[in-house]
């Protein structure tokens, strides 16, 4: 199973699934993307995944895709 890099599987992805990706089969890894600043902040941070960070959750995070109530739940930091 191939994970986004905002923790999505891709598999799950609406995106993959109705195949308007845009980057294909390979998925959303960190790049500078100016369609995504969830991967382009990890790109910059040089991290495979968002939960790698130890800034997380973030206000990067708080546009989605994931739940931001979500990302604090599991990150076990408490909302703003």
């Amino acid at each position: 199973m191939k994970v986004a890099v905002c923790g999505i599987a891709c598999e799950k992805c609406p995106r993959m699934v109705n195949g308007t990706c845009p980057n294909g089969e390979v998925g959303c890894k960190p790049k500078d993307n100016k369609f995504c600043k969830i991967s382009k902040c990890a790109f910059i941070k040089n991290i495979s995944l968002c939960f790698e960070c130890p800034e997380f959750p973030c206000e990067t995070t708080k546009e989605g895709p994931i739940s931001y109530g979500y990302c604090t739940y599991i990150s076990g930091k408490t909302m703003d």
